[in-house]
């Protein structure tokens, strides 16, 4: 059975506010690494058409193109700033009020460069996207420098 495989990147610096909250990691369209399958689309399953990805949540989002066993891993390059603590997850269906997150981590600030990787695993579904968020307690915004997020779909029998 092949894997579905959708490979978002973006080295467009994205300005995460000081508030505490989680935000919505953001990536560009027609720039993927690979999406054979559309599960980054501008126009979404929900006929949601994102025209300003730097803007939109939406952008952040890959919908699942099969149920399965889905592997995610993302890749974040924070700036330098005076936060003590750098926050990451990723969250099923993050834009409704039943968002469900999952592999939430909390990183103290590291001696050298801010640069982090993380993997996961979990079930996905065709109808309810997935999405990485980030937060940091700096009491200015910070940026991120450079974001990754794959998901790798090995499809449920019979899908």
């Amino acid at each position: 059975m092949a894997v579905l495989v959708c490979s978002l990147k973006t080295d467009v610096p994205q300005s995460i506010p000081a508030d505490g909250a989680y935000h919505v990691v953001r990536f560009p369209y027609g720039a993927e690494s690979y999406d054979a399958h559309a599960m980054h689309e501008q126009l979404d399953p929900k006929r949601h058409e994102v025209r300003d990805w730097q803007r939109d949540d939406r952008s952040g989002l890959i919908w699942p193109a099969a149920d399965g066993w889905g592997s995610l891993t993302a890749m974040i390059y924070w700036e330098d700033g005076g936060y003590t603590e750098l926050r990451d997850r990723f969250v099923r269906d993050p834009l409704s009020t039943g968002a469900d997150s999952t592999a939430t981590e909390h990183r103290p600030r590291s001696p050298g460069q801010q640069f982090f990787h993380k993997h996961h695993e979990l079930f996905v579904h065709p109808g309810t996207p997935i999405a990485l968020l980030v937060a940091h307690n700096d009491s200015r915004p910070r940026r991120i420098t450079l974001a990754e997020l794959k998901l790798a779909i090995h499809p449920a029998e019979g899908a």
